[in-house]
């Protein structure tokens, strides 16, 4: 308003510079309560224009001074949030930086002067005192943000850390589960619930919360199908495992099936169905389980379980077939492991040699360093064997080959285990080898190495290779046990004895 009669004010002087300028001043006469005032036009004009100039000033010089009460609240207030504001941000800082005392004081400031924003006061109480440590300021400031509908969310997830912090997982689990009621975007919550049911071996309870959060869309797709598979086999095995003496359940086996068919590259879904499919007599569709988890992702438990689907066949059909399965990933490290195997088996030494030739480039393993021992025994040299043995002595296991046990099944862990084993895959597409991680000993550990030795008897030159290659139906298969029993075997004159049968099955590798 001031800055507006101050431009007119202007207006009208250059209005009585351009009338002098011309020569015609004008005439102005003002008769008011019996006075009379002549003068001419542009003084007038000048004359009025201030006039209404210092009234204006005036009239707004009374509106300030009537509106400073107003106007001193304001500031107050404002310089109140300011003062809320720069308290919260030092605080969460304070709080994020582990200071608990720092953030207890920009606390106990935000309280004071953040009136606007009562959600983020409480929050930053609640985490102070946890910077603080202090864990029963912590659980009341949460508690207290239970009362209100905003902030209850947050205050579950706050109290479920709290219970996890002092080890009290029901209570923790009570609160994730309150928390994913309230709303269908928690992913925090899901995953609680999700790792007490796989720590807990709850395979029905965890294949409903999958399809619970693909629903609500926490998940992707991907990550349902990987779940869902990993669930349905982990319950197959425990199955199996329930009733390992009385023949397999129709349950078990359309679980680990269905996971086989749906996600190939789980190589334990594959390994579990086609031993199920076998052991009910449908070895053909045992065949099409492993062919496909071959083709996704070899694994050595899986052309074991290839080559025990058929009990009844001589070493030359059983290395044919093995032959076969190879032949799908040619350039594949297992599948060269797998043709050195199929030699042996055949009792062609020479021909496992050739193929052992691909493998030069390998990192030494223990498995390869047992597979290179047995090859230089099967040529009938016993030293280069003990030598082989002594190195793979202090070389590193295999992950892939952990998943099989000493007692030669694949994939027979507990259900703490397999709750990782699921968590892993579902999460990353990843197979986790338990065993592996805990060092412990899995299938045909190398034998003992004997103090002394004479020479033995040349491998090719035994009974066995001259039954393996008549076809004998009896020959014996040459496997890790009987590989440390001829090792130490001396000059005896005898052959490898014949394998030990596991369910009617030979164990070599």
């Amino acid at each position: 308003m001031i800055r507006l009669s101050f431009g007119l004010l202007l207006v009208a002087v250059f209005l009585v510079i351009a009338i002098a300028l011309i020569g015609e001043p004008g005439v102005a006469s003002l008769t008011w309560l019996g006075w009379q005032v002549n003068t001419t036009a542009a003084a007038a004009v000048l004359v009025i224009g201030l006039l209404a100039f210092v009234a204006t000033v005036f009239w707004r010089a009374v509106i300030w001074l009537l509106q400073s009460p107003a106007r001193a609240r304001k500031a107050a207030i404002e310089t109140r949030r300011r003062e809320g504001r720069d308290a919260l941000t030092r605080g969460f800082l304070a709080a994020a930086a582990g200071d608990g005392p720092g953030a207890r004081r920009q606390a106990f400031r935000a309280a004071q002067y953040s009136d606007e924003a009562p959600g983020l006061v409480r929050l930053l109480a609640a985490r102070a005192a946890e910077a603080a440590q202090d864990g029963a300021a912590a659980q009341l400031a949460y508690e207290a943000m239970l009362g209100f509908a905003d902030m209850r969310l947050a205050a579950h997830r706050g109290l479920m850390q709290i219970a996890l912090g002092r080890g009290d997982a029901a209570e923790a689990l009570r609160q994730a589960s309150a928390a994913f009621g309230l709303t269908e975007s928690a992913p925090w919550a899901w995953q609680a619930l999700l790792e007490n049911r796989l720590a807990a071996g709850d395979w029905d309870g965890g294949l409903a919360l999958i399809e619970t959060a693909l629903a609500r869309k926490i998940v992707s797709p991907l990550i349902a199908d990987r779940a869902r598979a990993a669930f349905e086999t982990a319950k197959a095995a425990t199955l199996e495992a329930k009733t390992a003496s009385g023949g397999p359940s129709s349950e078990a086996i359309n679980l680990a099936t269905a996971a086989a068919r749906a996600r190939p590259d789980f190589t334990p879904a594959a390994v579990i169905a086609a031993r199920l499919r076998s052991q009910e007599g449908r070895g053909q569709r045992a065949e099409a389980l492993i062919e496909a988890a071959w083709r996704a992702r070899p694994h050595p438990a899986l052309w074991r379980a290839w080559r025990d689907l058929h009990t009844d066949e001589t070493p030359p059909a059983r290395a044919r077939r093995l032959a076969d399965l190879a032949l799908i990933h040619p350039d594949h490290r297992e599948s060269r492991i797998l043709q050195v195997e199929q030699a042996l088996i055949s009792g062609d030494g020479v021909a496992a040699l050739a193929a052992a030739r691909a493998l030069e480039g390998e990192p030494l393993t223990r498995r390869l360093a047992d597979l290179q021992a047995r090859l230089r025994l099967a040529l009938g040299r016993p030293s280069e064997s003990r030598e082989w043995l002594a190195r793979g002595a202090t070389a590193p296991l295999e992950a892939d080959w952990s998943d099989i046990g000493e007692d030669g099944r694949a994939f027979t862990y507990a259900p703490g285990d397999w709750g990782r084993i699921v968590g892993a895959y579902a999460e990353r597409g990843e197979i986790l080898h338990p065993r592996f991680e805990r060092g412990e000993s899995a299938y045909g550990e190398l034998p003992r190495i004997p103090a002394d030795y004479v020479e033995s008897q040349p491998f090719n030159a035994t009974p066995w290779r001259e039954a393996a290659e008549q076809g004998a139906a009896n020959a014996p298969i040459f496997d890790d046990d009987d590989f440390g029993e001829v090792l130490t075997a001396g000059d005896s004159a005898a052959p490898p004895p014949p394998s030990r049968a596991l369910g009617g099955r030979s164990k070599g590798r």
